[in-house]
């Protein structure tokens, strides 16, 4: 095998018939192994007015071990906190990632959440993938003039190991992808095939925040962390307070636009898992359409494959020169915005007895949930981009 092939599987979701939380699409969902070995999906069911849940779904799979559908189990999270919500009734938690964090002994789900201040990256923290507690909002550090905290930021999927950051501290890793203004793909679209990219506000950021499960000693009157709660709580927080986590910091712009499919912006998509050769994700790249759809839309979102070195997760080994994934079925030209293709899951085979086969799990036009298999090379291909710092378009 040459290269990354992957191939679609078919349609997993789409909305429910009479089902008024899922009437405007059922879209980027996590896929995570739950504790009792069952694949599960937390898809964005989006109902009237861009009112956006995180459902849990059970996936189903068929004799030959292919997921075929899903079992809907409900809600996992509903907007509810300030952050979530808008003044009218409307807000939203939105596009989960969902990774079982090993030294935290938990399952972490990172998301958009969208309030007046516009979306900012959540979390929330489960023992069984049913109960959440949430987290609150990612905090940042500031960074040689770059403002993350009072930005618009998406796109977020953490470790699920601890990763040396630049000075070598097992810490916490998050990629994440602020839209500082300017970079949203509707404004770099209006700009020159020859633009150059800006490096600092164009680009998915890895960070990283301290794992500390011990803290101080509890004040008169507060009782000690419980072993349940310690080991579900990954800050070094005590007492009545609710779980937080603390300040992401050593940011390092990790990725930024290189090639014409992906010109106008790019985006983190499927948590990493590690692979023969690295870190592997699935990102996707937005570039404009040679002819406009039926709808007047110039904008294509395609899916790359991108992998990060084992023990330097800031240095990319690999970056796809062309996409593994483009907007070509009718589910994935026509719906809710139009020319899309997104990966957000994936799931290794292991169940399967192969471990270099992964089920991606991807939004069909912002309304439908399809899935499609990637195989990894026993090499990687010798075609490629590494995304050097001097990098344009």
């Amino acid at each position: 095998m040459n290269g990354f092939k992957l191939q679609r599987l078919g349609l997993m979701m789409e909305p429910e018939p009479g089902n008024p939380q899922e009437i405007e699409g059922v879209l980027n969902p996590a896929a995570v192994r739950g504790p009792d070995g069952e694949l599960y999906l937390f898809p964005r069911l989006v109902a009237r007015g861009n009112y956006s849940r995180i459902g849990i779904a059970r996936v189903r799979f068929n004799d030959a071990g292919d997921p075929c559908g899903v079992q809907r189990l409900g809600i996992a999270l509903e907007p509810e906190a300030d952050y979530e919500r808008l003044p009218n009734g409307g807000g939203g938690c939105e596009d989960p990632r969902v990774t079982f964090v090993e030294p935290l002994h938990c399952y972490m789900m990172s998301y958009a959440a969208l309030s007046t201040i516009g979306p900012r990256i959540a979390f929330a923290v489960s023992d069984d993938l049913i109960n959440w507690k949430r987290l609150g909002l990612a905090a940042f550090e500031p960074y040689v003039g770059i403002d993350f905290v009072h930005v618009d930021n998406k796109d977020a999927s953490l470790f699920p190991v601890a990763i040396p950051n630049h000075a070598g501290k097992m810490q916490m890793a998050m990629l994440h992808r602020p839209l500082f203004p300017g970079t949203r793909p509707e404004e770099t679209a209006c700009q020159a095939a020859s633009r150059e990219v800006d490096l600092a506000h164009e680009s998915i950021w890895i960070s990283y925040c301290p794992m500390a499960l011990e803290g101080p000693e509890p004040s008169h009157g507060e009782q000690p962390l419980g072993e349940e709660r310690r080991r579900s709580c990954p800050t070094a927080s005590r007492g009545p307070e609710p779980c937080h986590l603390g300040l992401f910091n050593s940011h390092h712009r990790l990725a930024t636009p290189v090639s014409p499919w992906e010109r106008l912006k790019i985006g983190a998509g499927t948590p990493p898992v590690l692979t023969r050769h690295g870190w592997l994700i699935l990102y996707h790249g937005v570039s404009e359409m040679a002819e406009p759809n039926k709808g007047g839309r110039k904008l294509s979102y395609s899916a790359g494959v991108m992998v990060l070195s084992k023990e330097h997760p800031r240095v990319i080994r690999y970056r796809s020169v062309e996409p593994v994934l483009t907007p070509t079925l009718p589910q994935e030209r026509d719906g809710t915005v139009a020319n899309v293709v997104f990966p957000t899951g994936i799931d290794r085979r292991d169940d399967l007895g192969l471990p270099d086969c992964f089920d991606v799990y991807y939004g069909m036009a912002d309304s439908r949930i399809g899935v499609a298999r990637l195989d990894v090379p026993e090499r990687l291909p010798p075609e490629r981009f590494v995304d050097p710092p001097q990098a344009k378009v």
